[in-house]
């Protein structure tokens, strides 16, 4: 895909990404925008890069100075603006549109949501929903974990996390509150088509806040182990949830 490069207003708050999953989505996604390229001459010519990109050639040691310690750059690093700000609304928009949505109550790893993100690609949720203050900015170690699903998922930041959840649920959505100590398995818990999973942070879980604003509290279908990563829990909701529709 060919487009040209978009001038930033605040150079300072731009990311860098880099790897070839990320370089490549960023690449072919024509919202975002494309300040310039850093690359090996081996690395460039794996990729469509429109003309009006600039494109620095580098070696890879001075690439590695680019990025944090040991990040496997693969040759590429990209400086990025970010993308534009989406509204729940749009997200929440059609009646007919059956796939999950997932909500993350102050998930603040950039590698856990990128994972996330991965996985809402790969099981085709309808979009990611963070509390802006409390969710981390696209970054290159976000991008580098999403593979790619940075450029593809609708990822929405909300000011006001309970609110939200309440326009979800005027949207028709059962939002359901994913915490080891419920009494539910998800499948129970399940029923409605449209559904929001709805998952807390790491070690402390979700805000008492956000499970009065769920309509039915669960836990995921596990044993052995005591709880999952927020990342690997969101998959696994994600797969139970697909396989219930």
């Amino acid at each position: 895909m060919r487009r040209k490069a978009r001038q930033a207003t605040k150079a300072e708050n731009r990311p860098r990404f880099w790897g070839r999953h990320a370089v490549a989505a960023a690449l072919a996604n024509p919202e975002r925008g494309i300040v310039r390229i850093w690359a090996t001459r081996e690395a460039a010519a794996d990729y469509e890069i429109d003309g009006s990109i600039p494109v620095i050639f580098a070696d890879v040691a001075d690439l590695g100075r680019m990025v944090p310690r040991d990040a496997p750059h693969q040759g590429i690093v990209a400086e990025v603006e970010r993308l534009e700000d989406l509204l729940l609304a749009d997200l929440l928009d059609g009646a007919e549109d059956r796939r999950p949505l997932l909500v993350l109550d102050q998930v603040t790893d950039p590698h856990n949501v990128g994972a996330i993100l991965r996985s809402a690609a790969a099981f085709g949720a309808l979009g990611v929903v963070t509390q802006d203050r409390h969710a981390p900015a696209e970054s290159g170690a976000l991008a580098k974990a999403a593979s790619g699903a940075l450029e593809t998922v609708r990822w929405v930041r909300v000011v006001n996390l309970a609110r939200a959840l309440d326009d979800m649920a005027e949207a028709g959505f059962w939002r359901i509150g994913l915490t080891g100590e419920a009494e539910m398995n998800l499948a129970d818990a399940l029923g409605p088509p449209r559904i929001a999973l709805v998952l807390g942070a790491e070690g402390e879980g979700m805000r008492q806040n956000t499970q009065a604003h769920c309509d039915a509290l669960a836990r995921l279908p596990i044993s052995g182990i005591e709880s999952l990563n927020v990342s690997n829990a969101a998959a696994v909701a994600l797969y139970a949830a697909s396989v219930a529709a």
